[in-house]
């Protein structure tokens, strides 16, 4: 069944091409200089070249006949080839008939076929090659009844009865006859059959766009015609034919920078329509989408198909080169000027696909700093992809200011170029303070500052670098040549590059800040402070040799709890509002007999989450028998919501 299913999907796609290259042809053929060159030539005086709108109407049935080879369903579409493959093969059984024919009238000999070795051979090659054709057209069209396809025997038959020579040419054209009249035949009887799937098919539409809208109808066709794939295949033997007839027609080898010509060149021409852009679109999205994957097994191997990330799956490469292409005007480019346009294109592209391999490896690599995972394959994997991250866009942007002038695209891509090795830099830092942090087995003294700085150090090149690429581009509109395109381009990348980054800027700098006064403003635990808690860090699980005291006296690392404030305001235990104190950080904390430990027993703190279920459970907790109130407050701070200790009391009146 799998076999069968393979097989099934091969046949949707391969035998729906043909529909999408005639209409390459039809878009690419122009019927009036087809016309002039015909008023030219000596078929001028030939009734069938004489009516121009007959071509036109022909033109435009081609149009149709395409649409429906494109959507006709495969069963159908599976006959319909089979249909003419029967055709052609009686095509070639009557080529065979009329060629033998002509040899027997040059040879002139009408004597037994066994006396003269020649003509026996003539006649068995003929015989062998129509038995071959008769029963090729009997299994096709699935029919026991092979005298069916025979008419092409009758003049090796009457060739061995010894009938003359020009009765033979007359029985060879009866059998062309008699083979023409099947075939009309065939056709009247299935006149109908078309107008029978068409009307089927409108009432099926029609019930789908009633029930269910076109949205859906579209995503029903979408699926069913598998068109990125059948574009991509199109594409892909559009562009094998190209090359095949560039070296066709040439003997000499062809040098390596001819070769990158070639290629170029032979891109442009397959993207001169609007057919073939679309082809070649798809084409890039599957090839981005085939390298992300090889990223991605080569970071993970097998485990990085069981999380796949929808984003990194080619489409923002094919959706970039589609918008780039549309804007610049690609297909209405002489084919030199198409392949130097389409050479930055296809280098935005990479630039591309080098900034999603980033998106997939970055994670990876710091995840893997952090986990202590002593493999070494796995760290040569992601280190050395780092690497090759950091030099290669370096050596592209290098290379595009070598050979290009400079314009906005080029800086886009120059840009991005610099943008990922800065990036990637920054991972690389990070995963080396993570691996310092491992060697030493103990903690990184602020590592979550020094991570803070590195990421805030990239966001704000990255965001000096959209800035100066939106003032390039404005200045360029403004004083160049503007365009809706353009300018809509620029509008977009102003929003989301530089206008969306500078509010989430400014909003991780404001928490930060606000962050690290609340820190200040707590007071420190002392020693005897921490020796009478006994206690880790609810939130990092870590034995605690310095912590700050929250006005609901619940002890954390003061690193921990400026993280947790990152996210939210409140304590992590009992969710109590957390304010800014006006008494200096180091300010004397509550006595040590009024700071009770809000769970005195160690071992049971690295059980379950630090923050779900520690606020239920913190309510009354026992030191040695005798229930305590863990949320009481110390004598010099009050509260953050009495309404707590009230229901802490009820219940252990209660």
């Amino acid at each position: 069944m799998v076999l069968k299913d393979k097989l099934e999907a091969v046949l949707n796609v391969g035998l729906r091409v043909p529909s999408i290259m005639l209409l390459e042809v039809l878009y690419r053929w122009d019927v009036s200089s087809f016309f002039q060159k015909i008023q030219r030539s000596s078929l001028n005086n030939n009734p069938l070249f004489q009516y121009k709108y007959l071509a036109l109407y022909l033109h435009y049935v081609g149009y149709i006949l395409s649409l429906v080879l494109l959507t006709l369903p495969r069963q159908h579409l599976v006959k319909l080839y089979l249909y003419v493959l029967t055709a052609l093969l009686l095509f070639a059984g009557h080529q065979v008939s009329r060629d033998y024919v002509r040899s027997e009238l040059d040879s002139g000999y009408e004597g037994p076929l066994y006396l003269e070795p020649l003509s026996m051979n003539r006649f068995s090659t003929a015989l062998l090659a129509q038995l071959v054709v008769c029963t090729l057209c009997s299994c096709v069209m699935q029919t026991k009844r092979i005298w069916l396809f025979s008419a092409h025997l009758l003049p090796l038959v009457a060739r061995l009865c010894l009938v003359p020579l020009e009765t033979i040419v007359f029985i060879n054209r009866f059998a062309m006859i008699f083979t023409g009249l099947e075939v009309i035949y065939f056709l009247a009887s299935n006149l109908l059959v078309p107008y029978n799937l068409a009307k089927t098919a409108y009432r099926e539409l029609v019930q789908v766009v009633e029930v269910y809208g076109l949205l859906a109808l579209g995503m029903s066709l979408w699926n069913q015609l598998v068109l990125p794939v059948l574009f991509m295949c199109f594409w892909l033997v559009l562009f094998a034919l190209q090359i095949y007839s560039y070296f066709s027609s040439r003997d000499q080898p062809t040098s390596r920078e001819r070769l990158l010509f070639l290629f170029l060149t032979s891109v442009a021409e397959c993207c001169s329509t609007p057919y073939s852009l679309l082809g070649l679109v798809f084409t890039v999205s599957f090839v981005a989408l085939g390298v992300l994957t090889l990223c991605k097994f080569y970071l993970q191997g097998y485990r990085a198909f069981m999380n796949d990330n929808t984003m990194h799956r080619g489409m923002t490469e094919g959706i970039t080169l589609l918008i780039l292409a549309v804007q610049t005007g690609l297909i209405e480019l002489q084919v030199i000027h198409r392949a130097f346009l389409l050479s930055i294109i296809l280098f935005i592209v990479v630039a591309s696909i080098l900034q999603s391999m980033l998106e997939i490896a970055d994670p990876i690599v710091l995840a893997l700093g952090a986990s202590r995972d002593k493999s070494l394959w796995k760290h040569f994997r992601a280190v050395s992809l780092c690497l090759f991250l950091l030099v290669f866009p370096a050596y592209m942007a290098y290379m595009i200011c070598q050979f290009f002038l400079m314009d906005f695209w080029l800086l886009i891509i120059i840009s991005s170029s610099i943008l990922t090795s800065l990036q990637v830099l920054g991972t690389l830092l990070i995963y080396i303070l993570f691996m310092v942090e491992e060697v030493r087995k103990e903690p990184v003294q602020n590592m979550d500052d020094v991570i803070y700085y590195v990421n805030g150090t990239y966001r704000l090149l990255e965001f000096l670098v959209a800035l100066v690429v939106v003032a390039y581009g404005v200045s360029e509109t403004v004083f160049g040549e503007w365009t809706v395109m353009g300018s809509t381009i620029i509008f977009i990348h102003s929003y989301y590059n530089v206008w969306l980054r500078a509010q989430l800027g400014w909003q991780s700098f404001l928490l930060r800040r606000d962050a690290v006064n609340k820190i200040k403003s707590l007071p420190t635990a002392s020693d005897l402070q921490l020796k009478k808690y006994n206690d880790i860090c609810a939130i990092c699980y870590q034995d605690m040799k310095s912590a700050v005291i929250t006005p609901c006296s619940h002890f954390f690392h003061a690193g921990c709890l400026k993280k947790w404030l990152y996210v939210q305001e409140t304590c992590p235990l009992c969710h109590k509002q957390l304010k800014s104190q006006s008494q200096p950080a180091n300010a004397t904390a509550a006595p040590a007999q009024d700071i009770l430990p809000a769970n005195p027993n160690p071992a049971e703190a690295g059980q379950g989450e630090p923050v779900a279920g520690a606020a239920e459970g913190d309510k009354t907790v026992t030191q040695n028998g005798v229930p305590v109130e863990g949320s009481q407050a110390s004598p010099s701070s009050s509260p953050a919501n009495p309404n707590l200790e009230l229901e802490g009391k009820a219940e252990e009146s209660g």
